[in-house]
């Protein structure tokens, strides 16, 4: 499930991207005001941020830049601003795509899917002791692969890209397709299998470490 960090102060527009996105299976968090989707940003990952540009607080090519300094997260510029002026600039800030209101959401979501093959397409990466192929659901250590089921992958991914972060089990629950009434017993129980899947051990972890009342960290 894709997550999407929608950026949009009008009220109205918000609430239709996101209907309509989270019908399409894409997880959307929305914000009307930028400094608070920037601080999410330093706390929570995303696979791609829909960006307005007229915004209170801050000028949307200076959040641009700020997001751009803050992550590699793809970014599709939605504005009124639709003067080739305005495109330049965005794609000189690294805007992956710009969109010019007013559009049917129908090509918001091609354009999305678009981006998604781009920044996905040859995504293998090492990280630690981990071959991870995201786009193909596939992850080795020491070259076997590990037998995960859809959420543990789902969970192990949250985790390994937010490492060095404590993350609590409800960022877990709210970053994953698990159900918002899930007990926390039960994030605890897909962590325990991930870590016997992937050789860790809870007493003294070299992967994921347990942070007593809040949740887990990657270390």
């Amino acid at each position: 499930m894709s997550r999407v960090l929608l950026i949009e102060d009008d009220i109205e527009m918000q609430k239709l991207i996101q209907e309509y996105l989270s019908n399409y299976g894409y997880k959307v968090l929305s914000f009307d005001k930028p400094k608070s989707a920037l601080e999410i940003l330093d706390k929570e990952s995303f696979d791609i941020v829909i960006l307005d540009l007229m915004l209170p607080q801050m000028d949307g090519f200076d959040v641009c830049k700020e997001i751009k300094r803050k992550t590699e997260t793809p970014i599709i510029i939605s504005s009124a601003r639709g003067d080739i002026g305005n495109k330049i600039m965005g794609f000189e800030l690294g805007a992956d795509d710009y969109l010019a209101k007013p559009y049917e959401p129908r090509e918001l979501i091609l354009r999305i899917e678009a981006v998604l093959r781009r920044v996905t397409k040859n995504s293998a990466v090492n990280i630690l002791d981990f071959y991870i192929d995201e786009p193909n659901r596939v992850v080795k250590i020491d070259d076997y692969e590990i037998d995960f089921t859809k959420i543990e992958l789902e969970i192990f991914l949250y985790l390994i890209k937010n490492r060095g972060k404590i993350l609590s089990r409800e960022q877990i629950i709210n970053s994953t397709s698990l159900s918002p009434d899930t007990k926390n017993r039960t994030v605890d129980m897909h962590i325990s299998n991930i870590r016997y899947k992937i050789g860790d051990d809870s007493k003294n972890p070299k992967y994921i470490k347990s942070v007593w009342g809040i949740g887990y960290k990657f270390i």
